[in-house]
């Protein structure tokens, strides 16, 4: 769903690269970038973060992939979202990230979502909503927030079922310890 275009939004008005002409073939994207997304998330499992996986796309290349550390790096705002958002602007050499897309496996926190918007990102793609923390709609509303003056596009749901079982088995296991 895209948020309702302002005056000022004429600016970030999005342009569908070539790999999104049908609906099929966005679709297909969006589930090839997920399972990418998917696979950041299982090495997070691996180290015992949860299981959170994103990958950045612009112009159908990926270029920057993370998962969550924040305890590898004693760090709470190791986020894969925001990891991913600094390999991204290292790589474009511009904090402001226009034209590129978010894969990431559960709906960014405030946070997240916040840095998303002030990065200038284009679109979101995400699996898993998270109804405790997701500020995509579900607990919160900062992306696309009427206060803020950028708005992305919001896909979520993408992959869901592998998004959130990933997670609910890394809750499972820890509980179990």
């Amino acid at each position: 769903m895209l948020a309702a275009e302002g005056p000022r939004n004429a600016l970030n008005a999005l342009e569908e690269p070539a790999c999104f002409a049908t609906e099929e073939a966005r679709e297909s994207e969006h589930e090839r970038f997920m399972r990418l997304a998917l696979r950041e998330a299982e090495r997070a499992l691996k180290d015992r973060e949860v299981p959170v996986g994103a990958v950045i796309v612009y112009g159908g290349r990926v270029i920057a992939r993370a998962h969550n550390q924040p305890i590898r790096r004693n760090d709470p705002a190791a986020h894969a979202e925001i990891l991913a958002l600094r390999k991204a602007g290292k790589k474009r050499q511009n904090y402001r990230l226009g034209g590129c897309t978010l894969y990431v496996t559960i709906e960014p926190c405030a946070m997240c979502a916040g840095a998303l918007v002030m990065a200038r990102l284009s679109r979101l793609v995400y699996g898993a909503r998270d109804p405790k923390a997701g500020a995509c709609g579900s607990a919160l509303q900062v992306v696309n927030h009427s206060a803020l003056n950028h708005r992305l596009q919001v896909v979520e749901g993408v992959l869901a079922d592998e998004c959130a079982a990933l997670l609910q088995q890394f809750f499972r296991e820890r509980r179990a310890r």
